[in-house]
Formats: structure tokens, C-alpha cells, sequence
């Protein structure tokens, strides 16, 4: 695959960046695990436990995705579920041991992604990529079209 252009879109660039973030990712977890429930182990690394509802909405996904992605970690062994002691209708996702351990690797390796993927911008150019990158998802997250059927 070639590397984009700066003729595309800003939409191509991003998606495109995600994919290699992914992949960098990918490859980083040994016993090939995927980075796909790299938001739900990050958002639980400390221990603590969120509902269903609060997780989605960490992770930017609809919530029957959600409910696939959190019962294929229960598959997994790295997550289980508790009754909310606040809201008897709902139940806390919480991460094993095994999944505490997985979520420690998750942070370690998203930090190296992170740096690897910055290595060659400035500490300024880092700052403001970041908060232009911010204020493009603050666009996005605003537009009506998206919470339209």
C-alpha cells in the first residue's frame, strides 16, 4: 500500500491513520489479542467498574456493539459483570485478573504507540496536532446529521 498523498481528504488521512494505529497495535500484543477492546480495557485499568451505557459512549460505538465486544471479553475471561449496587435494572462491567493484567499490557503499548507515532513532530507540533485533532472531533461531534436516522 502506498502512503497518501496530501491531496486527500482529511476523512482518508484520518481513517487511514487509524487503521496503521490498529495494526501498530496489532502487532504489539504477543499472544495476538486485538486492539479492538483497547477503550473498554483502558477506561477499567484502574480497577474501577462502568455500565454498559458508559462504556459505549467512552468508546464511541453503538451499544449492541458494546454488548458483543463486552461478551467477547467475558468469553475471554478478562471482563464480568456485577449487579450496579445504585440501579438494580443494570449491571457494572468489571475486569478480571486476567483482564487487569491485559489492560496493563493495553496501557503500556498505547503509550508506545502514541510516542512512536509523534517521534517526528516537536513538543509543539505534538500540542497543537492534538488540539486541532480535538477540535475536529468537537466538529464532528456536533454535527446533527450524525444522530439523524
Amino acid at each position: 500500500m502506498t502512503s497518501p498523498t496530501p491531496s486527500f481528504t482529511t476523512e482518508y488521512l484520518t481513517r487511514y491513520a487509524a487503521r496503521l494505529f490498529a495494526r501498530a497495535l496489532d502487532r504489539r500484543f504477543a499472544d495476538g489479542a486485538s486492539s479492538g477492546p483497547l477503550p473498554i480495557l483502558l477506561a477499567l485499568a484502574d480497577g474501577k467498574a462502568l455500565p454498559q451505557k458508559q462504556l459505549a459512549q467512552l468508546a464511541a460505538v453503538e451499544q449492541p456493539t458494546m454488548a458483543r465486544t463486552l461478551g467477547r471479553m467475558q468469553r475471554d475471561e478478562l471482563l464480568t459483570h456485577k449487579p450496579d449496587p445504585t440501579d438494580g435494572r443494570s449491571s457494572l462491567a468489571y475486569l478480571t485478573p486476567q483482564g487487569l493484567a491485559r489492560a496493563a499490557l493495553a496501557c503500556e503499548v498505547s503509550q508506545e504507540v502514541d510516542a512512536m507515532s509523534l517521534t517526528s513532530l516537536s513538543a509543539a507540533e505534538q500540542a497543537l496536532f492534538k488540539t486541532l485533532l480535538q477540535r475536529v472531533i468537537v466538529n464532528l461531534e456536533g454535527d446533527q446529521s450524525l444522530t439523524s436516522p
